[in-house]
């Protein structure tokens, strides 16, 4: 039997791509055990553990492209996190691993934006972290937007002031959106805020217009455009001209999955394009 509070550890999962993975090897649905499959689990290939091990072997294979900066954030990382693991499971402070994991993890994309050369590796470590961001945050505000709100409509007259906190500072804008808005939280305003501004840095739209930059400099270092620039500019410009309410007129639910089925068709398209052909 599933105990209290499986739905709200499923729809964390779900957000990740990983709930029917999850579900078979961890059929209790606890939220311990979620944090060590997202976190620590080496069979899952997206956990943290495997994301930063394989972000190090990468950095350490292009040595003489990165900066020192760069390098020494990515190793520690990578070395400190190895010697949390070593210990007893049992004693593990799981919070404090993650919170660990976010700030090294802030720390290095700095250095990788002060630091690193701007030439076309940087566009595509540009255009590939923001396409991942877009993705991210798009799937994080649809799962957690119809957890809260099944029937899909942002108007309540009751609203769980601290679930709705929850899913601003799910992308670290809490404050933000106190700053933006001035008003008591309000659902539209929240999918607003995660979707459609492009002054906040983990919103879907500042995403795409960082992917539409980076993929135009790579068209002026190779001289040619393709697909993938025709793609990044109708997404971008998609996300640059929406309206808050025009998105719940087409409903919420299908716009966002409009949005990332585009963004992973452009990840393949950038690929077709510079990588493969």
């Amino acid at each position: 039997m599933l105990q209290s509070g499986t739905e709200e550890v499923l729809a964390v999962a779900r957000i990740f791509g990983t709930e029917r993975e999850f579900r078979e090897r961890y059929p209790e649905g606890r939220l311990v055990d979620l944090i060590d499959y997202i976190a620590l689990d080496e069979q899952n290939f997206s956990s943290i553990v495997c994301s930063i091990e394989a972000a190090r072997r990468n950095a350490r294979e292009e040595r003489n492209n990165i900066t020192v900066d760069l390098w020494e954030s990515l190793n520690g990382l990578w070395l400190e996190l190895g010697a949390r693991r070593r210990g007893p499971r049992a004693v593990l402070d799981r919070g404090a691993l993650v919170e660990f994991v976010k700030k090294q993890s802030v720390m290095a994309f700095g250095a990788a934006q002060v630091t690193l050369l701007r030439d076309e590796a940087y566009d595509f470590l540009q255009a590939g972290a923001f396409l991942e961001r877009a993705d991210n945050t798009a799937a994080m505000l649809d799962v957690k937007f119809h957890h809260l709100r099944p029937d899909g409509e942002p108007h309540a007259r009751e609203l769980d002031y601290y679930a709705w906190a929850e899913v601003l500072d799910c992308i670290g804008a809490f404050r933000t959106y106190r700053r933006i808005y001035r008003t008591a939280l309000d659902p539209m305003k929240v999918v607003e805020l995660m979707l459609l501004r492009r002054d906040v840095p983990r919103s879907v739209h500042h995403a795409l217009s960082v992917v539409d930059a980076s993929l135009a400099s790579l068209t002026a270092a190779y001289g040619a455009r393709g697909e993938a620039d025709r793609l990044a500019g109708e997404l971008h410009a998609r996300l640059r001209f929406a309206r808050i309410d025009q998105v719940f007129t087409i409903g919420l639910a299908k716009f966002l999955a409009d949005a990332r089925r585009d963004i992973a068709l452009l990840s393949d398209e950038i690929g077709r394009q510079y990588l493969f052909d």
